[in-house]
């Protein structure tokens, strides 16, 4: 798709005040430091317990990654499965939504993978 299509496109979305409202509820997922990242990790793994995200995501919190991950829940993209075993068990899966950002979570990883980002500080 060429430049002009995408941005023809993107202003015929955001010109219809009920596709603008969608898209303006996204931006949770986009401006926390977690979720996008989780949902990347979601991708990856397809299920995923709460250790396992401690591992692959090791400077995030418990208080933040159980945080980050109720509101993946409350948005529909994640589904918590729990297991009455000693001990307990939790496991995250995505939901059908979740998975349809695979392709966004691949076009992020891969534009990042290729270029770099100087820290303005």
């Amino acid at each position: 798709m060429t430049t002009e299509k995408m941005l023809k496109e993107i202003n015929d979305i955001l010109n219809v005040p009920e596709k603008k409202a969608h898209v303006d509820k996204i931006t949770p997922l986009l401006h926390g430091k977690w979720e996008l990242q989780i949902m990347m990790e979601v991708c990856r793994a397809d299920v995923l317990r709460f250790g396992e995200y401690k591992k692959r995501l090791p400077k995030i919190t418990n208080s933040v990654l159980t945080s980050a991950l109720r509101n993946l829940e409350s948005w529909g993209l994640i589904t918590r499965t729990q297991y009455n075993e000693i001990p307990p068990r939790v496991e995250y899966t995505p939901t059908q939504k979740g998975k349809s950002l695979l392709p966004v979570c691949y076009e992020i990883i891969k534009w990042g993978a290729e270029n770099s980002l100087e820290n303005p500080q």
